[in-house]
Parts: C-alpha cells; sequence; structure tokens
C-alpha cells in the first residue's frame, strides 16, 4: 500500500514540476512581447502594451494561488483542467464546462430557446438553451403540386374548386395555419418545444409548473382534448360510432369490444370476444368486428347477432359497399359476403385473390374496391366483376392504411411517406404529389373542422399525430400519446377519437372559435 502511495505522491510531484515548467515558459514568451511592445508607438501600442501587462500580471497571480492551493491540497493539479460532463436524462444530452472559468460552448440544443430566459430571469451560465428567438428561415419546406380538376361532389376537400394548389408544405408562404400549430393546448413549460416532458406522459414529473418541457396532450391551436376514456388493457385497434347513436364502440387486443356512453364517457358493456380485435366498422345498422378466423355480426337496433366463418388468421380489414361486406385476411385474401334482405343474412360469395401477404387496409371509392398489404402494394378492383384491374407499387415498405377523398386516393407506409393518386386519362392511377415524414405513417383519417375545412389526420410510429390541412399539408398541430395511436375514427359536430398502444382513448373536438 505505502508503494502505491509513494508512486503516487512522486507522480503529483513531476505532475506539479511540469506545470510549473510550463508557466515559466508562458511568462517568459510574455515579457519577450512586452519588450517588442516598446519599441511601438501611438495608441495602439499603449493600449496593447497596456493589455499584455494587466493579463501577465492576473496570470502571476493565478500562478501563485494555484501553487499555495496544490501544497495544501491532496487533489492532483490536473484536476484543475478537467472537463465535468453532467449527463441529462430529461434532455438526453450532455453540458460540458471547464471548472476554471474559460469559455463554454453551448450544447446543440436544434435551436430551442431557454424559457427562463423569455421569462427574464435565466441564471444558468453557461445555459445549454439559446438566448434568442429560432431563426424561422430553418423550417423544412417540400415541393408543391397542382391536382386536376376536381368536379364532383361530396364532402372531401376542395368541393367544387379547380386547379387547387396542393402540398405547399407545413411551413409554405401561403400558409395561415402556422401560426396556429405554435402553441400548446394549455399545460406548462412550453418552451422545451413541441414534444412533452417524458415525465409528464408517464405521470410522475416532480418539476410540475417549473418544468422546461410542455406538459400537454397536444401542440396547435382549433382543437383540444375533451376526455380520456380508459378500460382497455392492451392496444386499441378499432373504434367506431354508428350515426344518431349515443354509443361508442372500441376494439383491443384485449380481446374485448368495449361500449361506451356518449353522454357519461362511461363504459357501460365489455364484451368477450375469444381473440384480438383486428378491425371493427360500422354500417348502419350493423357492427362488424374481425377476429382471428372469423366475423362477428351484430344489428345494433335489434341486438340479433351472427358469425361469419371462412377467414384464415386474423382480419385486419373490413369495408362494405353494395351489399356486400369485404374482409382482408392474414393470408393475403379478401372475402366476400352478400346481404340477403330476405333472410337478413350475410351469405358467401367469392374471395379475392393477389396479395402474397396479409391485406390490412380496405376502401371503397367510387366504382372501384382498394387494398393495401404488407406486400408492399395496392391494388384496385372492380367492384362489377371483381377483378384487380391495377397493382400499384410505388412504396417502398408495408402500406399501412388507405383514404378516398373526392376523387384522390392516399396511401401511407412504414417507407415515412403519404402518397396522394389521381386517375390520369387513361383511368390509370398515378402519384401526383408524395408527402414526406421523419417516421413511418401507420394510419390515415380524413375529416372537417367546425369551418368545413378539410383536415388530414396521420398517425406515425413515433407515438404522434399529425394534423394537416389539405390540400396544402401546411400542419395544423400535433397529438401526442404514449404508445402508436392505431386507432382513429371522426364523429359528429367536430368530434374524432384516437386510441393508442397502452389500451386508453382519448375524445377530441374542433373548437368553433
Amino acid at each position: 500500500m505505502a508503494k502505491f502511495v509513494g508512486a503516487g505522491r512522486k507522480e503529483g510531484k513531476r505532475e506539479k514540476e511540469g506545470k510549473g515548467r510550463n508557466v515559466k515558459i508562458w511568462i517568459a514568451e510574455k515579457e519577450i512581447a512586452l519588450r517588442e511592445n516598446d519599441r511601438w508607438k501611438g495608441e495602439e501600442g499603449k493600449q496593447t502594451q497596456k493589455t499584455l501587462s494587466s493579463d501577465l500580471q492576473s496570470h502571476r497571480i493565478s500562478d501563485r494561488n494555484r501553487r499555495n492551493w496544490a501544497n495544501n491540497s491532496v487533489l492532483s493539479i490536473s484536476r484543475l483542467s478537467e472537463m465535468e460532463i453532467e449527463n441529462d436524462d430529461r434532455g438526453g444530452y450532455k453540458r460540458i464546462h471547464q471548472r476554471l472559468g474559460s469559455t463554454s460552448r453551448q450544447p446543440d440544443r436544434g435551436g430551442k430557446v431557454c424559457f427562463q430566459w423569455r421569462a427574464g430571469h435565466c441564471t444558468r451560465h453557461p445555459c445549454p438553451f439559446l438566448h434568442s428567438e429560432q431563426d424561422p428561415s430553418n423550417s423544412k419546406r417540400s415541393l408543391g403540386w397542382r391536382n386536376p380538376s376536381t368536379g364532383g361532389s361530396g364532402g372531401g376537400p376542395n368541393n367544387g374548386g379547380h386547379q387547387s394548389k396542393w402540398g405547399k408544405g407545413r411551413h409554405g408562404e401561403n400558409s395561415n395555419s402556422n401560426s396556429n400549430a405554435g402553441r400548446l393546448n394549455g399545460g406548462v413549460g412550453t418552451s422545451g418545444g413541441d414534444r412533452p416532458c417524458k415525465f409528464f406522459v408517464s405521470g410522475n414529473c416532480s418539476f410540475g409548473d417549473r418544468c422546461r418541457y410542455p406538459h400537454s396532450w397536444s401542440f396547435g391551436e382549433g382543437f383540444s382534448l375533451i376526455t380520456p376514456l380508459k378500460g382497455h388493457e392492451k392496444v386499441v385497434t378499432a373504434i367506431a360510432l354508428p350515426s344518431g347513436s349515443d354509443k361508442l364502440y372500441s376494439g383491443s387486443k384485449d380481446k374485448t369490444v368495449k361500449v361506451w356512453d356518449c353522454q357519461t364517457g362511461q363504459c357501460t358493456v365489455s364484451i368477450p370476444m375469444g381473440g384480438e380485435i383486428g378491425c371493427m366498422i360500422c354500417e348502419d345498422p350493423w357492427l362488424f368486428v374481425g377476429i382471428p378466423d372469423s366475423i362477428k355480426v351484430w344489428n345494433t337496433q335489434t341486438g340479433a347477432e351472427m358469425n361469419l366463418p371462412g377467414p384464415t388468421g386474423q382480419v385486419y380489414a373490413l369495408a362494405a359497399a353494395n351489399d356486400m361486406l369485404f374482409a382482408g385476411t392474414q393470408d393475403g385474401k379478401i372475402l366476400i359476403w352478400r346481404f340477403n334482405a330476405a333472410t337478413n343474412c350475410f351469405e358467401p360469395a367469392t374471395f379475392l385473390v393477389g396479395h402474397r401477404l396479409a391485406v390490412i387496409s380496405l376502401v371503397v371509392g367510387g366504382p372501384k374496391l382498394y387494398s393495401c398489404s404488407m406486400d408492399n402494394t395496392i391494388k384496385a378492383w372492380d367492384l362489377t366483376t371483381l377483378q384487380c384491374v391495377q397493382t400499384l407499387s410505388d412504396h417502398t415498405n408495408v402500406v399501412m392504411s388507405l383514404l378516398c377523398w373526392e376523387k384522390f386516393l392516399l396511401s401511407c407506409s412504414l417507407d415515412s411517406t403519404v402518397k396522394v393518386w389521381v386517375h390520369n386519362s387513361k383511368e390509370q392511377l398515378e402519384v401526383t404529389y408524395t408527402h414526406t415524414e421523419e417516421h413511418g405513417v401507420i394510419s390515415l383519417c380524413g375529416m372537417h373542422d367546425v369551418q368545413g375545412k378539410p383536415v388530414l389526420l396521420c398517425s406515425l410510429n413515433d407515438n404522434t399525430v399529425r394534423l394537416y390541412d389539405l390540400p396544402s399539408f401546411n400542419e395544423r398541430g400535433k397529438i401526442f400519446a404514449k404508445q402508436e395511436v392505431r386507432a382513429m375514427q371522426t364523429g359528429p359536430n367536430g368530434l374524432f377519437f384516437t386510441g393508442d398502444g397502452t389500451g386508453e382513448l382519448k375524445v377530441w373536438t374542433w373548437s368553433t372559435n
């Protein structure tokens, strides 16, 4: 033990001697510079000489204090110049600053502004955040495109419009809603950026009002959270709201369908299904629920129920049109049942083969049925002949969701894109605009706000839902969730619903302001 102590003392002595030699060399260089200064004339030489003299005197004092401190301390002199690295779990960054008062470089915080500086009382030095407003010139922009004449009627975007501009980008020059996206819907700590405090999300932030990160489930203006609905134990996979009903239905991988009273927000019934719910739709008066190897059917008016066997594996997608029910299954098939009004039952009709992997979304638009699959493709089927008329292969990863709006087909994929398709002169779909996200897109939902403006909801696999104006794709705001939002549904009077991976539903509304 004494051997190691003695070696340490010798090492410290050598360090001090080396440090002393370096200081002497520095002082000698300063003295030479002063002697050279004696030859300088004019005001500039006097000012420089004064600066060097002051610098030299202060360093001599610092050197004397350093030697005295080193003689009375058990710490090595080399500790004086060490850098301290403090891991900040909240932000995931490192603050680096020197202990001897040298200039410290502020870590790159991605342009985030210090909220204490904004309030006029930041005491941190150095502060890891900016003490200036963010330069808006760094905002991302995307290219624009023009759509052909939409014509037609319906509740989609550009009702009766002609040659509307699309895709100006979330920070485009003609965006009128971006200013709204800069505010949080309630909560505190609004200067930490547009991401919520992760401890707030998990329910245990100890900073409260002093937290630099937002305590809010949304970012933007024009919409707000009404209430959460808690009851499911696993991811919510489907939400349905029958027209004119005061009941909301939700399905989950916890193998239950829950019925919620729209007046009280309470779960009134929990129905065990015997399998994970893969999808659910409501076509008045019928409620269809897809589970492994079967489809459950309820008449919401009479309470009658039936079971439709036939699928192989999980049923991931359902759609209904022209008295036909379509089901996309795990084995890549699309099964079809026809409704028999005489017997008030659904009878097996045929099935469509074309996809190599599971069909995970179905949507009917005009005279066609559109399907997308884990094989990265979209197929268009003629509803009269039930033949595949086109296969679209522009996506490079799983196509997760489809949405028909007016004469446009929108698709989203884990390749982080939302593609807008339109028919050309040969009645073939082609991509007319591609919107790119930073994360994979897992679901789409379209609606109108209370002012009648079309809005697209895009759920991403970074646990957010982005809200965009259409056709500009200007961002209206964001919704945050504890886990991925797998289910979205719209309701009357500006209501819409989200269901996430924790089993929680949230009820949102567009405001009239």
